[in-house]
């Protein structure tokens, strides 16, 4: 047994400790906000806050984790994150919406630690978290104006 600080709760998880985070939260835990796409790292659907950073949980072991905290898109909350949400819905980003959660958690996890992100820091947070639908020009701009860099239109 193995005790871990998710969503600013502590549960206890039976898992094997080389058992990937993703697997540890969709399986034991039957948390299904984070998703599943390539399970080796490369998509990035799979995004949650390990600590302060946005990782992937399919390449992160339980072992690995320690008494780090893990923020899943369930218990995502505070101010920067309700005007994300809110500016992904007034600019309408979402289509297909599978890899929303992921791109929140790269949006929170960047403007925590740069309030005032460029379009090129942007593009660097969210590099290699895959849209199907292409609605990169839309996150960004959702980005930019959750952070009061551009004007509602």
């Amino acid at each position: 047994m193995r005790r871990l600080n998710i969503n600013g709760k502590t549960v206890e998880v039976h898992s094997d400790p080389a058992t990937p985070l993703l697997w540890v939260l969709r399986c034991e835990l039957k948390m299904t906000g984070t998703k599943f796409g390539c399970g080796v790292g490369i998509c990035g659907a799979c995004t949650v806050h390990v600590g302060k950073e946005a990782k992937r949980s399919c390449q992160e072991k339980l072992s690995a984790i320690g008494a780090q905290s893990i923020t899943t898109i369930e218990g995502l909350q505070g101010p920067h994150v309700r005007a994300l949400k809110e500016a992904w819905a007034r600019i309408d980003v979402v289509q297909c919406g599978y890899c929303q959660s992921a791109q929140l958690m790269a949006a929170s996890a960047l403007i925590q630690r740069n309030p005032n992100p460029s379009s090129k820091d942007i593009d660097c947070a969210l590099r290699g978290i895959i849209c199907r639908c292409g609605t990169y020009p839309r996150i960004r701009q959702a980005i930019l104006e959750a952070t009061g860099q551009v004007k509602r239109t």
